[in-house]
């Protein structure tokens, strides 16, 4: 099965949340909005500040913001952040004999790795502010489409 983690999901979730703000979040107010538990909230933003995502501003007034604008940001970015390299495969990433006993004579690796290179690539696409619009995520996962962003 093909799936985020909780935390790299719920990390989408705090961003979305903070980019649709003009001041800072407190992990407290992100908490009460998303309504998540606060300390998995503080780890998330914590994690996030610690990859580049987010800004955190210490201080009574303080909390976090967005290290970039939330079209310049990639989903991808995210989920590496919270769960490292996206990888179907253990040789989907790793080259060498120490991914797979099996190496010398699979079929499928370049498959598999052909695959993983078009999730990440449609992963990479895809915008922390086109999370907001399903028309918007359509548009940007069949850029042939007529829509326009």
């Amino acid at each position: 099965m093909l799936r985020l983690s909780r935390l790299a999901d719920y990390a989408v979730v705090l961003l979305h949340q903070i980019a649709c703000k003009s001041t800072l979040c407190s992990s407290r107010e992100l908490a009460e909005q998303t309504g998540l538990p606060r300390p998995t909230v503080i780890k998330i933003l914590k994690d996030l500040n610690g990859h580049g995502l987010l800004i955190s501003v210490r201080g009574v007034n303080g909390g976090y913001r967005l290290a970039r604008p939330a079209d310049e940001m990639s989903i991808l970015s995210v989920i590496e952040a919270m769960d490292g390299p996206i990888s179907l495969t253990a040789c989907a990433q790793e080259i060498g004999p120490a991914c797979c006993d099996h190496e010398g004579h699979c079929q499928i690796r370049e498959p598999w790795r052909r695959i993983n290179e078009v999730i990440s690539g449609a992963l990479d696409n895809l915008r922390l502010a086109d999370m907001g619009s399903l028309n918007r995520v359509e548009a940007r996962l069949n850029p042939q489409s007529e829509q326009r962003l």
